[in-house]
């Protein structure tokens, strides 16, 4: 068929020409925009789920929704070796500036950009050995007005934030509305950073000011905030998203392509789900080349069949290969023992392979060595974002289908 009608997306972040499976999700945030507006308490989000599931893309379309409930936004990502003074400013910088021109006291405005330059301003402490803050963290925003004094400057993140964020919030509620913060890849964040924005949320919370937080991450996200503040467990609500059903994989393959006159074979649609796992990314993967490779409507399984290998192909050098390259021979080999003992764990535990857990106990066993000696290949990984701690005791890969590519490489 014509690939230029192809109407599959499978891109990082990129919305899918059909948003399938989310509704609930979309539908909690409606209320929680609601409750706000009229004054009632309610808690910042937190979206947690492997790479490839859509967090990034729903973060983007609550963001879309608080836009359309006339809300100043801002988003940024997360990432491990920048503080989050910078990013955070700028993002409500931009907040900001969508509600000024609703403001009737542009001196209000005024004293909150002042209060912005100077928390942007304010360098971060100097790192061990003395080193200066690198350049990143000392951002100059472009904004006219003078830096004030005496308000979230002090230097301490966590001090700073709060009195950013209820300032923030203060000209909100001028305005009759809200502000919120977007955080993809928020598990990267630094330890102190996120002491500071749950510190931040907390105070809001008691406060009832109208200004939210809405974090995207990887599963052990709420590990994350849970180590840096024991009530971050009350403090948000958590939204796990998962792979897509049945029913709402056949809806985001079959609503574009009815769109474009063409329909698929039941026996094509049960072979993509087997193929796909329901996840969003790869539902995008396998609906794109089999598209490209389909004659005509409708599309059959033998379509999908002659399509498999070369999405199979994009998969293995985009979404799993790049990733692998990034981790070292140790690592690899690190990687490659969970991958075996996973297929294991899901067999007995009647799980598919790629969401079963693996013992760290069990790989150190596998590879002859002893646990401790492998703890800085699996801190690593972590920190590469490749795998994470759920249970105590225990890693999973953070990609899906990670598993079955590495029991498919030579070592």
């Amino acid at each position: 068929m014509d690939p230029v009608r192809n109407p599959y997306a499978p891109g990082a972040g990129q919305r899918p020409p059909e948003l399938a499976g989310r509704g609930r999700e979309l539908d909690v945030f409606d209320v929680v925009l609601e409750r706000i507006a009229r004054g009632r308490p309610e808690r910042s989000l937190m979206l947690t789920g492997l790479r490839g599931v859509g967090k990034t893309v729903l973060l983007n379309t609550l963001r879309s929704q608080a836009i359309n409930h006339l809300w100043g936004t801002g988003k940024i990502e997360a990432r491990p070796d920048q503080s989050l003074r910078r990013p955070v400013a700028a993002a409500l910088h931009m907040a900001v500036r969508e509600l000024a021109p609703r403001h009737r006291a542009p001196d209000r405005i005024d004293a909150f950009l002042g209060v912005l330059k100077a928390f942007a301003q304010r360098s971060a402490p100097a790192g061990r050995g003395g080193a200066a803050p690198k350049l990143r963290d000392r951002w100059q925003p472009g904004i006219d007005v003078p830096a004030s004094s005496g308000r979230a400057d002090s230097g301490d993140i966590e001090i700073d934030l709060v009195e950013l964020l209820t300032d923030a919030a203060a000209v909100a509620t001028d305005v009759g509305t809200g502000v919120a913060i977007f955080i993809d890849e928020m598990q990267d964040l630094g330890a102190e950073d996120v002491s500071a924005l749950c510190a931040a949320c907390h105070e809001l919370s008691q406060l009832g000011a109208p200004l939210i937080v809405v974090g995207a991450g990887l599963p052990h996200l709420p590990a994350v905030l849970s180590a840096a503040k024991s009530y971050s467990e009350r403090l948000f609500r958590y939204q796990r998203i998962d792979r897509l059903d049945r029913i709402a994989a056949d809806q985001a393959l079959c609503a574009p392509a009815e769109r474009e006159e063409v329909e698929y074979e039941q026996k094509a649609l049960d072979l993509l789900y087997e193929k796909s796992g329901g996840y969003p990314y790869f539902v995008q993967a396998y609906g794109k080349a089999t598209w490209d490779h389909a004659p005509r409507s409708p599309i059959t399984a033998a379509d999908v069949r002659v399509a498999a290998p070369e999405a199979e192909a994009e998969l293995a050098v985009g979404f799993f290969g790049s990733r692998f390259e990034r981790a070292t021979p140790a690592e690899r080999e690190y990687m490659r023992a969970m991958a075996a003992l996973s297929l294991i764990e899901g067999e007995e535990g009647g799980r598919d392979d790629m969401d079963a857990a693996v013992p760290t106990a069990e790989i150190a066993r596998s590879l002859g060595r002893k646990p401790a000696s492998l703890s800085p290949a699996r801190d690593a990984l972590i920190k590469k974002g490749l795998i994470y701690s759920g249970e105590r005791g225990t890693v999973a890969f953070t990609v899906p289908h990670f598993g079955r590519y590495l029991r498919t490489q030579p070592a």
